[in-house]
């Protein structure tokens, strides 16, 4: 029996009619979202959702670069040559994104879906070379400069103009890029093309409505501890900022607030949230009661009417407003082969450095997430959301040196949580998805690896970068050579933490 798809997320990716809206139709839009909100109201209390065989996804963005490491703004070229439906275009013209077909995790089945994710990208990366590109999985690709955002950088997709349109249009001045660190970054940009820069790995879990909220909550608390391990974008036009840049850049480059509006606290489109929640419907209610909408795109569609037929509605218009905000464990409803499911979408990981370590962290969060989920205590009931946050940020800023706090420990180091408290917690939740003793040991023990010596993807790049500056190498050299020396260990698939230096 054929797996059924994790189909689109609702996320900006079906193209769009148009890149201007009047009043009288974002009003009618409105009205769509609310009623749609009403019918999945109903529909959590009445119909039957898709979870008795529970799916895992996985999307990974991905970089294109030329020989000089470089960015390549020749994705639709790199795309006609890759002629897979699997692979589409990303919001820069050196974007391409890879949809991993869904899997179940019993068994040895992430063995075999690793085996199959670096056979696709090699054969993809066969097709990028003919046209003189590589394909590089990396949160922020570090060679990229602002001269590389100008002119023709966007794809070529009406969907990505709205976008920067609606974004523009909402804020009604430039964007304001100010990024702390080592090495401050301030700029004004007056398009997304910053988002463009912000290349991540998403994962997918499908759960009953029941469940939904222990897992999101779950994912919430698990976020800053999966960023320390897994950091890997520390450089962002040439600036060295924090562990994870790409949190901080995506959350100020899609920002339609200006500064009066920040001041009067309206919510940010780019989310970690700001409460534990008792059911997935309080997600969706706080999307629709907070945030105007961005492409107001409507369908043909009677949501009520439909499930009062016995079928099952879309909810397009309440998918696409849900796609416009970028919560980093975002709500998922979807409707594969006529059922409807749902979903966590975990956003909070860049890209790479290698498809081991990018299965290491899936199996990191799918294992640990289990565990917390199904806790009879569990931890978000022994601390605020507010310090599940503040693990974020500082983990996002700090990545292996950050300082988190934890129910029982207090503030802790990310290795000694991840050591202590998260691989045990990983381990026995992988046993309950039934995940072989082997595959278990593969994985997690690129976790123990990373926690022992420190090394996740942004420390050996930030550590290989001060190094090629010692020999000479100005910033630009240095990055483009330590681009170089990255590609070379990823198509090594061995795990970052033992890459070595020069």
């Amino acid at each position: 029996m054929q797996t059924p798809p994790l189909a689109d997320n609702g996320d900006v990716g079906e193209e769009v009619k148009q890149t201007e809206y009047s009043r009288a139709h974002r009003r009618e839009y409105r009205r769509k979202v609310q009623q749609c909100l009403d019918v999945f109201e109903t529909m959590l209390n009445q119909s039957s959702f898709e979870f008795e065989r529970p799916l895992t996804g996985m999307e990974i963005e991905c970089n294109l670069v030329d020989s000089a490491y470089q960015p390549a703004m020749t994705n639709q070229t790199v795309l006609e040559a890759i002629a897979d439906p699997a692979y589409q275009t990303e919001l820069g013209a050196y974007n391409i994104e890879f949809n991993v077909p869904p899997r179940r995790l019993p068994g040895r089945a992430a063995l075999d879906l690793e085996a199959d994710v670096r056979a696709s990208l090699n054969a993809a990366e066969a097709k990028a070379n003919e046209h003189d590109a590589h394909i590089v999985m990396i949160g922020i690709l570090p060679t990229l400069l602002p001269e590389h955002l100008t002119g023709r950088w966007m794809s070529e997709s009406t969907r990505y103009q709205a976008l920067n349109d609606s974004i523009f249009t909402a804020r009604g001045e430039d964007i304001l890029i100010d990024i702390a660190g080592p090495e401050r970054l301030s700029l004004q940009t007056e398009s997304i093309a910053p988002e463009s820069a912000c290349t991540s790995m998403q994962l997918h879990l499908q759960v009953s409505p029941a469940d939904f909220a222990h897992n999101w909550n779950a994912a919430q608390v698990l976020a800053g501890p999966q960023l320390a391990v897994g950091a890997n974008s520390p450089y962002f036009f040439g600036h060295e900022l924090w562990a994870e840049t790409r949190i901080e850049l995506f959350a100020q480059a899609t920002d339609t607030r200006p500064d009066e509006l920040k001041t009067q606290g309206v919510r940010p489109r780019v989310w970690f949230g700001e409460r534990w929640i008792p059911s997935i419907f309080d997600l969706f209610e706080e999307n629709v009661r907070y945030f105007p909408s961005l492409l107001p795109e409507l369908s043909d569609e009677d949501p009520a009417a439909e499930l009062a037929a016995g079928r099952t509605p879309k909810l397009a218009e309440l998918r696409l407003h849900n796609g416009t905000i970028y919560r980093w464990n975002r709500p998922v409803y979807d409707v594969v082969n006529g059922r409807p499911h749902l979903r966590v979408e975990n956003r909070v990981l860049p890209a790479g450095p290698t498809v081991v370590d990018m299965m290491a962290n899936a199996a990191f969060y799918y294992g640990t997430l289990r565990t917390m989920s199904e806790d009879d205590r569990p931890l978000w009931t022994k601390m605020s959301f507010a310090a599940a946050q503040h693990n974020f940020t500082e983990s996002a800023k700090h990545g292996m040196d950050a300082r988190l706090y934890w129910p029982g420990l207090g503030e802790v180091t990310p290795d000694e949580l991840v050591l202590r408290e998260l691989l045990p917690m990983a381990d026995q939740g992988l046993q309950r998805w039934e995940v072989a003793a082997d595959v278990r040991d593969r994985y997690l023990g690129v976790i123990e690896g990373r926690a022992k010596t420190g090394r996740n993807g942004a420390a050996w790049q930030v550590s290989t970068v001060h190094a090629l500056q010692g020999r000479g190498l100005t910033r630009p050299e240095a990055l483009a050579e330590m681009l170089r020396l990255y590609c070379e260990r990823m198509h090594s698939n061995e795990p970052v933490h033992t890459w070595d230096g020069l």
